[in-house]
Order: C-alpha cells, then structure tokens, then sequence
C-alpha cells in the first residue's frame, strides 16, 4: 500500500458514500431518540453512520453544533413540513382533522416527542420545544379562528388539543394498551375533535 492509498483511508474509503451534515444531523436525531441528549456522542455516531471522526470535524465544529443543527433539522420534519403539506386544503376543518391523524401518527413513530421534553434543561433543546410548542399552538389557533371562534376562544381550544395531544403521546410511548386502536381509534381521535368544536354559550 503506498503513502497515497493510506492518506486516502484504503480501498474502501474509495467507495465510501460521502456523508452530509444531515446525514449526522439524522443520526443524531436517531440517537437523541433512543438515549436522550447524552447519546448524541461523536464516536458513536460515526460508526453508526460507517465513517470516521474526520467527517463529523468537516461539517461540524463540536458536539453542539451537531445539536443544534439535529434540533433544527427535527424542527422542520416534525412540524414545519407537517404545516406546509396541510396548506394545500382551503377548508380548515378538513385541514385540522387531517392534522390531529397526522400528529398521532407521527406521535407513534417518533420517540424524539416524549425525549426531548425530558431534555428541556439543555438550552438549546429549551428553545426549540418554545419555538415548536408556539408554531403548533399558534397554528391550532389559527385553525380554529378561521373556523369561527373568536381569537382567545380559538387560543384556548388549541391549548386544550395540544396538552391532549402531549398526553396521548405519553401513554402511546409508555403505555400503548391503554389507548384505543385501530377503528376504534379512529373513532376515538374524532370524537376528541368533536368535542373541540363544540361551541359554548360564550363562543
């Protein structure tokens, strides 16, 4: 093996995929997932991700830089590009019942809904949980102003769902049996939904 070859990493580094900032900000997120804040770890992510520390120092100066950009990079998937795939419906009645079948989907799936909260004291994981519990709010709020009610009403509504909406994220996470499932389920969502849109005397 020549001092070319060796500087290159081998014959493999030839065929190595070349890895993106998101492709650690994804692992990352992965890992966060599985082990909280304190399992976003740079070797172990690399050989997760089948790559040497030399990669994760291309793209990010430290460990949280790498946070910071997986914390963005959930920002977008879990909430900012749910919005932007609802925009397209003119009905906000249709949109929002479409929301609360995709956020308890989307619940199920990603274990980072019940971690990260858990990790609220780092500051930067701080901000982002204030920034995506305002932007889901706010856009409850809105859904539900457009439906009729007025601005506080609309406001408290969207409170009411979203802390709903924590606690059934809970119980899918810990205790998925005590949650209705399938049609019955479905059922279930709707008539939480039905019960929002009930208007009161002072609405």
């Amino acid at each position: 093996m020549d001092m070319v070859q060796r500087h290159a990493g081998g014959p493999r580094a030839a065929g190595r995929k070349r890895l993106t900032a998101q492709d650690w900000a994804d692992a990352a997120l992965s890992a966060m997932g599985e082990g909280g804040l304190a399992a976003v770890a740079v070797e172990p992510l690399a050989a997760r991700l089948g790559t040497t520390k030399g990669s994760f120092y291309w793209h990010f100066a430290n460990r949280e830089a790498l946070i910071e950009a997986a914390l963005d990079r959930w920002e977008q998937k879990s909430t900012e590009s749910v919005i932007a795939g609802l925009e397209s419906e003119p009905d906000p009645a249709v949109r929002l019942r479409r929301l609360f079948v995709q956020a308890s989907e989307l619940a199920a799936e990603d274990p980072l809904e019940v971690s990260l909260p858990a990790s609220a004291g780092h500051p930067r994981v701080a901000a982002v949980l204030r920034r995506v519990t305002e932007r889901r709010v706010g856009y409850l709020a809105q859904l539900f102003n457009e439906l009729g009610f007025p601005p506080d009403d609309a406001r408290r509504r969207a409170l009411l769902a979203y802390t709903g909406y924590l606690g059934h994220t809970q119980l899918v996470h810990a205790v998925p049996e005590t949650l209705p499932a399938g049609e019955e389920g479905e059922r279930y969502l709707a008539s939480v939904l039905d019960t929002l849109l009930v208007a009161t005397p002072e609405s």
